[in-house]
């Protein structure tokens, strides 16, 4: 019977083209070039600290493979490590089976096993491949992939492959762990934190009330705190080799797990040449903002005497990596300013907007994209571009087909009178050229003519207006196209990402098919930035440029912006499932990740791993703790959430006997709102803890407007208590908090002394708090119950 099985398994394989998967295997008898990587755990030492990382070949990053288009490659990827491993080529035209995403396409590597990758190479270009599995990426397993063209186009002497990566020492579990609780040492580290005294200070408290209103702290643009950026493996690096006149092609690759970077050039402007692999028309760029997983090909001529200086500065400004090719004098890049986080603020709360899109919707399988979109994000001043509900798009045009525009002095536009092929607005295009009289409408004050239209002007830097393709992408215009808008949302008070506020654990599959446009609106309604990455496709980015938009296979997606992209076929590959995700790693693996499928049936290969494997990567308990040790009292407090769920733990105990514990288990109906219930024990009388009295609690828990925490609940002595907390950071380093909690008993369950029908307690503490460091804080606090004290807080 095994044998049988076996045989229809080999039949299916080898009747692939029944079934529609892609084909694989060298049919075509092309060369053969082979290579081995090697993946182990070794102590590597990349910002001053000797620490555990993922090698491959021994290095980090991994090693260049090099291939020229029409080979057949044959990767031989062997797992010395403990754990299960993988590989996914980035941006590569491939069968589905070798993607390299575990439990979705490709078999997990197990430890001390060799997997065997192999596919035709169908293309030229910069790309880079790296780990899929957990957070791997972000200890060492990545590397460059450099495909040569048969016939080369452009006019350069040499290759040279800059990889930029992040590099932190501590575990990559242990940061996410750190983000999901909500500590706010990293920025504190980087030293871009926003504190009240600044705020203040700067006359733009006004707009912190607005973020506070929306539940946000303030303008988030990097999550995590690292100690090294590096250029091929290290913070400087030189290459005195290349000599005077020499035209170098520069591969620039932003390997990073979270960091994108802003890229500028000391001498004359270099030449952009190429954007993820793909020629686009040659043009002087040097400022250049490079997104998580994006690729850049720069030529640059070596001077006669001096060396250039390449400087990739993160995108908050937290630190810089360099490079240098040539000899003699340093011609210095650019410095970029940092971004004034309290500025963006200011800027952000005069616009019409509504933030706070939920991570997590209360019922996640209801179909309200398009009513979030009305709700939330960018509204232009006086034109409210969301009510714009009749615009149908066509191939390179985009038809007002409602025929109004909400615009102050009601303006109105016949359906056949404006079409828009590219003009900017919120995201939108459309080319300046088919709208003449759009200048000299009246926005009604001289404020909104001040508005620029192209990006919105805050994120028009961000754009993709200067990449332009050589060749026509346009698509067939008989073609039939399916439209699908992806609100991008997020919480950074949980940390849970996700598209249309459901993450990925929550979310079907979003289905495409070959013989249709696959329209993707990407509608950003978080203040972070997410470079989208949809495996195994190149899809059209639809800028100013219409039928010659660049082809890219990573877009990045502006805060409160929205950019659109278009794909049809998939070069003979339009099989399975592939993964489509924000490529900066932990938002992917806190949920903001989709399955896109051609609805084929699934490989018999891949029937023992089941893709709900991949699933619960993005919905994995994190646990926490904070201990607080004082002169006036001890508290503990123990947390383990994942997406919908939490077990909570918390004691308070006061040097004069007072004891209150609490465990309880909370289930979030969306992002601010949850429902708990659990036990509650306490000493009835202070100064003595013979006498415990426990009690069932339930209730509701509630995120509020302004930031606070508010609890209410009732226990089964039928006493209701209602409290509200909360924690502002006033100075770098320094946080004030407080409690206040109120509980009331009207006797119905409990005798109350003789004459009383009411009774109640009240309890309130607030203090004060230092961050030596990430683990570590000074306090002091008042307490009602426990009086004044202060001592260390201790985090773990």
């Amino acid at each position: 019977m095994k044998n049988i099985i076996n045989i229809l398994i080999l039949l299916l394989i080898g009747s692939q083209h029944s079934f529609g998967q892609s084909v694989e295997g060298n049919v075509n008898n092309l060369p053969v070039h082979k290579y081995t990587l090697t993946i182990k755990k070794e102590m590597v030492s990349k910002a001053g600290k000797k620490v555990m990382g993922m090698t491959i070949n021994g290095t980090i990053p991994g090693p260049t493979l090099e291939f020229t288009e029409g080979e057949y490659a044959v990767i031989y990827v062997k797992n010395e490590m403990d754990v299960a491993t993988s590989i996914h080529w980035h941006g590569i035209l491939i069968p589905n089976y070798y993607d390299g995403v575990p439990y979705l396409t490709t078999p997990p590597i197990k430890p001390g096993t060799t997997f065997k990758y192999e596919f035709p190479i169908r293309q030229s270009g910069t790309y880079w491949y790296h780990s899929h599995t957990m957070l791997q990426e972000q200890s060492g397993v990545f590397g460059s992939l450099l495909i040569h063209p048969k016939k080369e186009t452009l006019k350069y002497d040499k290759d040279l492959v800059l990889m930029l990566s992040d590099w932190t020492n501590e575990k990559p579990k242990n940061v996410l762990r750190n983000l999901k609780r909500g500590n706010e040492w990293y920025s504190i580290k980087k030293g871009t934190s926003v504190p009240l005294n600044k705020v203040i200070g700067r006359g733009a408290f006004g707009a912190q009330l607005n973020f506070w209103k929306q539940r946000m702290e303030g303008a988030d643009i990097a999550d995590v705190y690292y100690p090294a950026f590096l250029t091929n493996g290290k913070q400087s690096v030189e290459y005195p080799q290349f000599k005077a006149g020499e035209k170098v092609r520069l591969r620039i690759i932003d390997g990073s797990a979270s960091t994108s970077f802003w890229m500028t050039f000391g001498g004359k402007t270099p030449m952009l040449v190429s954007a993820d692999g793909k020629d686009v028309v040659p043009v002087p760029h040097n400022k250049t903002f490079i997104g998580v997983a994006e690729t850049y090909d720069f030529i640059i001529t070596i001077p006669d005497n001096g060396k250039i200086e390449f400087k990739a500065m993160a995108q908050d400004g937290s630190g810089t990596t360099t490079a240098y090719f040539g000899k003699g004098k340093v011609l210095p890049a650019e410095i970029v300013p940092k971004p004034d986080k309290i500025e963006m603020m200011q800027k952000m709360a005069k616009m019409d907007m509504k933030m706070g899109a939920p991570a997590l919707k209360y019922r996640p399988k209801k179909d309200d994209r398009y009513k979030m979109e009305k709700k939330y994000g960018m509204k232009m001043d006086g034109m409210e571009m969301d009510k714009m509900e009749g615009m149908k798009m066509s191939k390179d045009t985009m038809k007002m087909s409602q025929g109004k525009m909400n615009m102050k002095g009601n303006m109105e536009m016949k359906s056949d009178s404006m079409k828009m092929n590219h003009f900017k607005m919120d995201g939108m295009a459309v080319k300046k050229d088919t709208m003449p009289k759009m200048s000299r409408m009246k926005m009604g004050s001289s404020k909104k003519k001040e508005m620029k239209m192209n990006g919105m002007g805050m994120y028009s830097q961000y754009n993709y207006d200067y990449l332009k393709s050589p060749v026509k992408t346009a698509y067939p215009k008989n073609v039939p196209i399916k439209n699908i808008l992806l609100n991008l949302t997020g919480n950074m008070n949980r940390y849970i990402w996700s598209l249309n506020g459901v993450p990925l654990n929550e979310a079907d599959n979003i289905k495409i098919s070959k013989d249709t446009v696959t329209r993707m609106t990407f509608n950003n309604l978080t203040m972070m930035h997410h470079p989208m990455h949809l495996h195994g496709h190149f899809f059209r980015v639809i800028n100013e440029n219409g039928d010659y938009s660049p082809l890219k296979h990573t877009v990045n997606v502006p805060p409160m912006s929205k950019v659109t992209i278009e794909f049809y076929r998939n070069g003979g590959d339009e099989y399975g499932d592939w993964f489509f995700h924000c490529h900066i790693l932990y938002h992917m693996m806190s949920g903001m990740a989709r399955v896109v499928s051609y609805d084929t049936p699934k490989d018999p290969r891949m029937s023992k791993y089941p893709t709900s494997n991949l699933i619960k990567e993005a919905d994995r308990y994190y646990a926490w703790s904070l201990l607080d040790v004082a002169s006036n009292m001890t508290a503990y407090n123990f947390v383990a959430s994942n997406i919908r769920n939490q077990f909570n733990v918390s004691a308070e105990y006061g040097w004069n006997k007072n004891l209150e514990a609490e465990a309880t288990y909370e289930y979030y109906l969306y992002d601010y709102f949850r429902v708990f219930g659990g036990v509650n024990m306490e000493n009835k009388h202070r100064d003595n803890l013979n006498n415990i009295s426990t009690t069932a609690v339930a209730g509701i828990r509630y995120l509020t407007p302004y930031l606070f925490n508010l609890d209410v609940r009732i226990d089964n002595k039928l006493r209701p208590q209602i409290s509200l907390s909360r924690e502002i950071m006033i100075f770098p380093r320094t946080s004030i908090f407080g409690m206040y909690e109120y509980q009331a008993d009207f006797g119905w369950v409990n005798k109350l002394d003789a004459g009383n029908t009411f009774e109640k307690e009240v309890t309130w503490n607030a203090g004060i708090e230092y961050f030596l460091s990430r683990n570590f804080s000074l306090m002091a606090n008042y307490d009602n119950r426990f009086g004044a004290g202060g001592g260390l807080s201790m985090r773990f």
